[in-house]
């Protein structure tokens, strides 16, 4: 079985078009009728985010709900839920984004331990014009970049344990987890094969997270650079 984990904070106006996407990925018919099990995890949402989730495939579709208010936890709390059911593959992706149809089946085929992948933004409107120029002049769309993206990300449930798994950080809890599978001489793939596309809202659900970043590069004077 293949999981995949939602972490979700106030995620209504974004989860129903992130929820599609994950069906049609679920479904890809590469995957040959595997099994694929959905959690989300809603922490500490006031909206209609609950709402939403309960609406779809009840077969495939869980909702976990805690009160961390931390995206680790929340990663974390999936993945033991999946683990728990046997599933041989983690899959993480944000609310706020959208997996292509082949995302799973692009994860599987590198036949890592662990995928890092690209994300791509499709509406640049939330933030000003420059941003997107800079975003471009220092991301590394090719294969054996060093992105890390919560939102484009896979790992084995062997690697996984032995890693020792999400850690409750608040923010940049998908940077340790792929720090700690170095350290172990995991196999992780680089790739742009698996695709999503994310927003590029300026307000994002957590400090430090993709939104803060953005908000760096829109603050960049000209000739600043970003430090390492």
């Amino acid at each position: 079985m293949i999981g995949v984990v939602v972490p979700v904070h106030n995620e209504e106006d974004h989860l129903e078009a992130c929820l599609r996407a994950l069906t049609m990925a679920a479904t890809h018919p590469a995957l040959g009728g595997e099994a694929v099990r959905v959690v989300i995890v809603l922490d500490a949402c006031d909206d209609g985010s609950a709402a939403i989730a309960q609406c779809h495939a009840p077969e495939r579709i869980t909702c976990l709900t805690i009160a961390a208010r931390n995206v680790g936890e929340a990663r974390r709390a999936g993945a033991q839920h999946l683990l728990a059911q046997q599933a041989r593959w983690l899959a993480f992706t944000d609310a706020d984004s959208r997996v292509a149809p082949d995302w799973l089946v692009a994860q599987l085929a590198l036949r890592a331990d662990a995928v890092c992948g690209l994300v791509t933004v499709e509406d640049w409107s939330p933030q000003p014009p420059h941003v997107a120029v800079r975003f471009a002049a220092r991301y590394r769309r090719e294969e054996g970049h060093r992105h890390v993206h919560g939102a484009n990300l896979g790992v084995c449930s062997h690697a996984y344990r032995r890693a020792g798994g999400f850690l409750p950080h608040p923010v940049s809890e998908d940077v340790a987890l792929i720090e700690a599978l170095q350290a172990i001489n995991a196999h992780i793939a680089w790739s742009t094969l698996p695709q999503v596309t994310t927003s590029a809202r300026a307000r994002g659900r957590l400090a430090g997270g993709f939104a803060d970043h953005l908000a760096t590069l829109a603050a960049l004077r000209e000739g600043e650079t970003l430090l390492p």
